[in-house]
């Protein structure tokens, strides 16, 4: 199946799962538990996400337990040539919405991906592998191609699709965790 399709498809399963909310409030539970007894997310003091769009996994559990155990959490900026740049947020960080409806930090300081321990890399659909199918403009793939460190992704079963053809730009991530 072409990726296009499998993003369509990917995301009315995930519009889906926002529409039976106790469901997706467990499985977020499942999966961040998950992480958080996870050795990469015990030993990593840096660690970056992204603020969710409504139907993506709530990744506000790991900013306020990252807080909570005193880890630096950044966020990432979508800039010029498709390229992330991650920034330092704290509770008073503000946001605006960038061009891709993406909440983004104001005034946050930019860190440098090498001292990144963990990056949560968000996605659509995905293999076991790792391999995935984000919005489609190749930020986390650019960003990947040269990140060194630990990688993860926080999947709901329903993102699952194995019958696509992975590209040679496309890079896995190196571990899921998946409900």
């Amino acid at each position: 199946m072409e990726k296009a399709r499998l993003r369509k498809l990917g995301l009315a399963n995930l519009k889906w799962l926002h529409d039976h909310p106790v469901l997706k409030e467990q499985k977020e539970a499942e999966i961040s538990q998950a992480l958080f007894n996870d050795p990469a997310w015990q030993k990593a003091q840096t660690i970056a996400l992204t603020k969710p769009l409504d139907f993506e996994f709530d990744t506000h559990i790991l900013l306020n337990r990252g807080w909570q155990e005193g880890k630096k959490i950044l966020m990432p900026i979508a800039g010029k040539a498709r390229q992330l740049t991650f920034h330092s947020v704290n509770p008073k960080t503000r946001f605006e919405k960038s061009a891709f409806g993406v909440d983004e930090p104001i005034a946050a300081p930019e860190v440098p991906a090498e001292i990144i321990d963990l990056v949560v890399v968000p996605g659509i659909v995905f293999t076991h592998e790792g391999f995935r199918i984000g919005f489609g403009g190749g930020f986390y793939d650019r960003f990947l191609q040269h990140y060194q460190g630990e990688t993860c992704s926080l999947v709901f079963s329903e993102q699952i699709q194995e019958n696509w053809q992975v590209e040679s730009f496309d890079l896995p991530v190196k571990r899921l965790f998946i409900s």
